[in-house]
């Protein structure tokens, strides 16, 4: 590491980059946010809804956009900067922002068990469908979320029309029982969804996260990857060949563009290169086709 400069690196990526090998390939394997415009415009919108007073009848969005666009890294990244709080007053957690999945197929049954999961209440999974919501809404109650997250929202499809209109029938149910704003998450099929429902339609905002194409938002996406990629020496990811191999390689999905520049930096660390050229990206192309 000695003459090595490091000024292309963020400063948590530095401390990266002077660790062994083995260390910072372990490193490209863990979670990181890569903040771009959209993303942004997205949780600003979330936090619109987050602080909305209650009232009769809340604001919710719908969040939609091709699978592995980063729709779902986006509501992870809202929830972590709003985690649960105790309240030693009461004794109970307040949890201000809850998220779940929509069942794989849109059961109510199934939908109430989920979210007595994710907030960590103790039922009879095989209870009926009354005492299920009855314990749901009263937990509900006592943790006064502020928001609810529901994911795979285009499940609905899966079902019949008959419980389709009964799965759409209990978001807007518990939106107004709850007096909170709901934010639904999915596919383009969510938008189909929620179109058999007038009133769903009118209530839920819709914000899509469109495939990237080459701009210079997608530029700058790619710089920002690499002060946060721990390798030694720039790489220049911002420059046309890079963009375009990069765009064509990942169909435009942010979730293809992280997993293919991990995997040339991986390469890059391995063979000692300590960057990513266009080779890299062919290599690790062919070997994952």
């Amino acid at each position: 590491m000695k003459n090595v400069t490091l000024g292309h690196l963020l400063p948590t990526a530095r401390k990266q980059a002077e660790l062994g090998d083995d260390e910072r390939i372990v490193a490209l394997l863990r979670d990181r946010w890569i903040d771009y415009p959209l993303a942004t415009q997205a949780l600003q919108q979330l936090e619109r809804l987050y602080e909305t007073p209650r009232r009769d009848r809340m604001p919710c969005l719908l969040l939609h956009g091709d699978s592995n666009i980063g729709k779902t890294k986006i509501t992870a990244k809202f929830r972590r900067s709003h985690p649960n709080e105790f309240d030693d007053r009461t004794g109970v957690e307040r949890c201000s922002v809850v998220s779940m999945q929509m069942p794989p197929t849109p059961d109510q049954h199934r939908f109430y068990s989920g979210l007595l999961f994710e907030l960590g209440a103790p039922h009879n999974a095989a209870a009926g469908l009354a005492s299920l919501e009855r314990l749901a809404r009263d937990i509900l109650r006592r943790v006064s979320p502020r928001m609810l997250v529901v994911d795979e929202i285009h499940h609905l499809l899966a079902g019949s029309y008959r419980e389709q209109r009964a799965s759409l029938n209990l978001l807007k149910f518990l939106a107004n029982d709850l007096q909170i704003s709901m934010v639904l998450v999915g596919t383009r099929d969510a938008v189909l969804a929620l179109q058999t429902d007038a009133q769903m339609i009118s209530r839920y905002t819709p914000f899509e996260i469109p495939r990237w194409r080459e701009s210079d938002g997608l530029r700058r996406l790619l710089a920002a990857f690499e002060r946060v990629l721990p390798l030694r020496k720039p790489s220049d990811l911002a420059r046309r060949e890079i963009v375009q191999f990069v765009l064509s390689a990942s169909g435009g999905l942010t979730g293809e563009i992280s997993a293919l520049l991990n995997n040339a930096a991986e390469l890059a660390i391995r063979n000692g290169d300590e960057l990513i050229d266009i080779t890299h990206l062919e290599h690790v192309c062919r070997i994952t086709q």
